[in-house]
């Protein structure tokens, strides 16, 4: 019987999020004002807007029903300003929150 070998390419990890948690990427807030003030990392604030990348199943009602979520991958939102959990993964940020931290979807 042959041993099993390893792959030798990198498999690329996936964040799933559970329950009602999404995953975010955050949108980049502008660095030029509109008079041309160009704004420096330090003065930036948090950004609160994102771009859904990943949605849970949804939660579970009181009477262990799955309560679908609102939102759906590709949908802009506006978040809470301190909330959520940042990660880093392949040199990408993200941010997962509770469906609840999200103020509103965003339509362009």
């Amino acid at each position: 019987m042959a041993a099993k070998t390893a792959s030798k390419t990198a498999a690329k990890t996936r964040l799933v999020p559970l329950a009602d948690r999404l995953v975010i990427t955050p949108l980049k807030q502008e660095e030029v004002t509109t008079s041309g003030l160009v704004i420096p990392d330090t003065a930036k604030e948090k950004p609160q807007q994102g771009e859904v990348v990943a949605v849970g199943p949804g939660r579970l009602d009181d009477a262990g029903k799955r309560v679908d979520m609102g939102l759906a991958v590709g949908d802009r939102v506006l978040y809470a300003k301190y909330t959520g959990t940042d990660i880093k993964l392949d040199n990408v940020d993200y941010i997962v929150l509770n469906e609840k931290d999200v103020l509103c979807k965003l339509e362009v």
